[in-house]
Order: structure tokens, then C-alpha cells, then sequence
């Protein structure tokens, strides 16, 4: 009668291990399924602890296609990206994957924001339209595409950006072309290519 009392107090606990087991694999297997990856493009745009490294780093693969196809300068690219948008922080990159403060005409997709111009030597906050995209990529590709077609009334505009042998050239060619009010501009992205070494990258 004893031996008897023994086997039935195991297989509760044999039933129990089981279950254990099981519940783990479960875990592990939620684990492998998390949708939030870093091959996920979108996952890496939102997170707000980016280094600056791994802004460059996200941005550089397009930047490269970028020039291999059109000449533009991953450096200009990348500098532009991060003086326009704060390393990508900025509400318009953010939340609406706008990297260079482009704007919107006509029925594009378009957010209304508060901006700063140079009017008059002085800053002023003005409200501006700006192009809303589906993917920071998608911004790049606008962004280049500005360069090769130029505007309606100048196609041309750009084209010293383009042509341009170094960064320098590009960066003073982009502030005599009226890229932006900032008359400190063309400095500004110099400093920003020089400081973080952009240039190994042209």
C-alpha cells in the first residue's frame, strides 16, 4: 500500500515540471516574436536615445545610393540632416520624418509648424507648410531630387551643389543658392561635416 502511495505523488509533480516547462518556452517564444527590432527602419526613427553615431550610421546606406546615382555628397547630406533636424529629434523629423525642413506647394502632404527665418537681419517665428513623408528615405530622396530639378522658375539652382568637388564648394554653393535665410549657413554645415568627420564618407 505504501508503494502505491509513492507513484501517485509523483505524477503531480511530473505534470507540474511539465508545465513549467512549457510556460518558458512560451516566454521565449514571445521574446523572438517582438515586433520592435533593429531591422525595423520605423523602430529606430522613434527611438528618442539615439546616439549621434547611429544617426549617422541609419542615414549613411541611403546617402550612398544618393551619390552613387546623382554625385551629391553623402557628407552634405548627412550634415544638412542633422543641422535641419537636431539629430532627427526635431518635431518635423520626428513625427512626420521631414530631416531637412522642406516645404510643401500645392496638394502635397503637408503639416503646418512654427519655424524661424532671417527676415530683415533679425530671426522671426513664422508658420510654415512643410512636406510630411512616409519615411526618412522618402525625405532623402525629396531632399536630392531638389538639387537635380531645381525649382519651377530656376532648374538649374542647385547644380553648383551637384557639381560641387568637395564639401566646402557644396556647402558655400548651397547659401549662394538661398537653401536657407541663416546667412551663417554654408559655416554651419561646414562645422558640423568638419566636427563629426562627415567627410570620410564623400
Amino acid at each position: 500500500m505504501a508503494r502505491k502511495k509513492k507513484k501517485q505523488l509523483k505524477m503531480p509533480a511530473i505534470i507540474g515540471g511539465f508545465l513549467l516547462i512549457l510556460l518558458g518556452f512560451v516566454f521565449s517564444l514571445a521574446s523572438l516574436t517582438d515586433p520592435v527590432s533593429d531591422s525595423n527602419p520605423l523602430a529606430l526613427q522613434e527611438d528618442e536615445d539615439m546616439t549621434k553615431q547611429e544617426f549617422i550610421d541609419r542615414l549613411l546606406p541611403h546617402a550612398e545610393e544618393l551619390q552613387e546615382g546623382y554625385g551629391i555628397l553623402p557628407s552634405i547630406i548627412i550634415g544638412q540632416a542633422i543641422l535641419e533636424s537636431n539629430w532627427g529629434s526635431s518635431q518635423l523629423a520626428h513625427e512626420y520624418n521631414n530631416l531637412f525642413g522642406i516645404k510643401a506647394y500645392g496638394d502635397q502632404d503637408k503639416v503646418n509648424l512654427e519655424t524661424k527665418e532671417y527676415v530683415n537681419e533679425q530671426w522671426v517665428t513664422i508658420k510654415g507648410e512643410f512636406r510630411v513623408y512616409n519615411s526618412w528615405e522618402e525625405s532623402m530622396d525629396d531632399h536630392t531630387m531638389l538639387f537635380v530639378n531645381g525649382v519651377d522658375w530656376d532648374p538649374q539652382m542647385y547644380e553648383d551643389v551637384l557639381t560641387a568637388q568637395n564639401y566646402q564648394e557644396a556647402a558655400d554653393a548651397l547659401q549662394e543658392a538661398g537653401y536657407a535665410t541663416d546667412p551663417g549657413y554654408s559655416d554651419k554645415i561646414k562645422d558640423v561635416i568638419e566636427r563629426y568627420q562627415l567627410d570620410q564618407y564623400d
